[in-house]
């Protein structure tokens, strides 16, 4: 196989999570039948709901999955929101497993919106080796527009907020509470202002607040990588790799049509089939940010790259290279220019790439791709005060929706928590005893929460050398020095079972 960089894998901007579990296949079940999703060991109940715009529209079927509590209980159930926008709830299969002790007491409920997953999906046939020229998939997304131009008109978030309020009244729910993951956060948000009767309490991870444009984000992810160098320097095994940033950059400012041309398949080492350019390399150091596992790996297979093997670095391209079908993209495109793109002058993409490692490379495919997607701008109203009980959950190093949109965009939820993890990517959910906190939450929300152990969530550890991280302090690295062949010593076994736990948590 001859492996892409795919662009729908560097534009999975606000997804819930690096790549998720895929559903099985759309198929039409009978109300509340029992079905199964590939992820999660138990049986859900599968409901197609159906939802309209209003009293004369011609209604559509929604796919509503829901994990029922296992214990059974009174206690309000928790919706889950997918980011995106284009991804599907039905993709967050495996949060299920984090969020197991809340689903013992607590239907989880899983909503397609229309458009997304099973929910007809709006993905313009682009899934299957989609191009990796801007101008290529441009012109996919002219054709598919002027294919279904009336669509387009009609996916926006008031619908996606609409039709979730119509399936809480189909499902018999009083009031529910929410998780949104990255775009799920600003559903979320905007769901609390059309239909605050209708919300128990919020739980935000990886915040996109509604006043916020989100789609800049080269500084964010610049601020990312940065905290990544100086997490680096403090490491035994990492500050071994000397500058790797400038390494990166340098790389990256000489990089040459025959470099792009013979960059490694990551699956075969053989040259990829279409040429691996600049900012396509860019997106992808990006795209790493977002996952702590990746993150650690970039120092190292920046290192060698710089010595001229691109192998590493490829592997990491690898990590997201087979994410195409985790975005809808006539959904991604029908939402983001209305309610992002309308709204970003070229003035502030230039400010927001400057003196970046991403410069525009993430939103030049963004603004092209909107040229020839015509949809009226959707401005959202200013947000009113709300006093529903909200838990914020952000990664320090999150590239996208970092802490300072948490602690500065929000001033009107009036009753709020924020959890911050060090060193954390985009959506922390998963880890350590961030679902356990989620719990705590939802039954007591008016409670603080004793959250000393977030404090115990670290970085997982650096990449060594090819075989992985080290188990232990180097020897020769613990007295200033580095192994002469490049690759670091590993120091007694003894030791090794101490480093990993000094590593912390190494799961997402």
């Amino acid at each position: 196989m001859n492996v892409r960089i795919h662009l729908l894998a560097l534009l999975a901007v606000l997804g819930s999570g690096a790549q998720l579990v895929q559903a099985e296949p759309a198929r039409q079940l009978p109300l509340a039948e029992p079905c199964f999703i590939d992820g999660w060991p138990n049986a859900l109940n599968c409901h197609q709901v159906d939802v309209a715009d209003g009293p004369e529209h011609e209604k559509i079927a929604l796919s509503v999955l829901v994990a029922p509590a296992l214990a059974g209980s009174e206690k309000e159930p928790l919706y889950l929101l997918a980011g995106g926008p284009g991804q599907a709830a039905s993709d967050l299969a495996r949060l299920l497993h984090p969020l197991q002790k809340i689903n013992r007491e607590r239907d989880i409920v899983l909503v397609d919106r229309r458009g997304a997953g099973r929910s007809d999906v709006f993905d313009c046939g682009i899934k299957a080796e989609p191009p990796s020229d801007p101008s290529e998939f441009s012109q996919l997304l002219a054709n598919c527009y002027a294919q279904n131009p009336e669509r387009p008109q009609t996916l926006n978030s008031r619908q996606a907020v609409n039709d979730l309020e119509q399936v809480r009244v189909a499902l018999g729910h009083e009031k529910i509470s929410l998780w949104g993951g990255s775009w799920g956060t600003r559903t979320a948000l905007l769901y609390q202002q059309w239909h605050p009767e209708s919300l128990q309490s919020l739980v935000l991870d990886g915040v996109a607040p509604i006043e916020s444009k989100v789609f800049l984000s080269a500084q964010k992810a610049e601020a990312a990588l940065q905290q990544l160098q100086r997490d680096c320097a403090a490491d035994a095994v990492c500050a071994g790799f000397g500058d790797w940033r400038g390494d990166m950059d340098r790389l990256l400012a000489s990089w040459s049509d025959i470099q792009a041309s013979n960059f490694p398949d990551p699956f075969t080492g053989r040259r990829v089939e279409q040429p691996v350019e600049a900012w396509m390399l860019a997106n992808a150091v990006r795209a790493a940010l977002y996952d702590p596992a990746a993150a650690a790996q970039l120092p190292f297979a920046i290192h060698q790259a710089s010595s001229g093997n691109l192998s590493p670095l490829a592997g990491i391209v690898g990590l997201f290279a087979q994410m195409e079908g985790s975005m809808a993209m006539g959904l991604t495109f029908s939402v983001a220019c209305a309610e992002e793109l309308n709204r970003i002058t070229p003035q502030e993409i230039a400010a927001d790439g400057a003196n970046t490692f991403l410069g525009d490379g993430f939103i030049r495919v963004f603004v092209q791709g909107c040229a020839s997607w015509s949809v009226p701008p959707r401005p959202y109203a200013r947000s009113e005060p709300r006093a529903h009980p909200v838990l914020l959950i952000s990664g320090s190093a999150d590239p996208i929706t970092p802490p300072q949109y948490a602690e500065q965009a929000l001033g009107y939820l009036q009753n709020r928590q924020h959890l911050i993890v060090n060193g954390g990517g985009h959506i922390n959910t998963p880890r350590g005893c961030i679902p356990d906190l989620i719990r705590d939450f939802l039954d007591t929300p008016e409670q603080p929460l004793d959250a000393g152990c977030v404090a115990e969530i670290r970085r997982p550890p650096f990449m060594a050398a090819a075989y992985g991280p080290a188990l232990a302090v180097p020897t020769l690295m613990a007295q200033g020095g580095d192994h002469p062949d490049g690759e670091h010593q590993v120091a007694d076994k003894d030791s090794a079972g101490k480093q990993l736990a000094d590593k912390g948590d190494a799961a997402q």
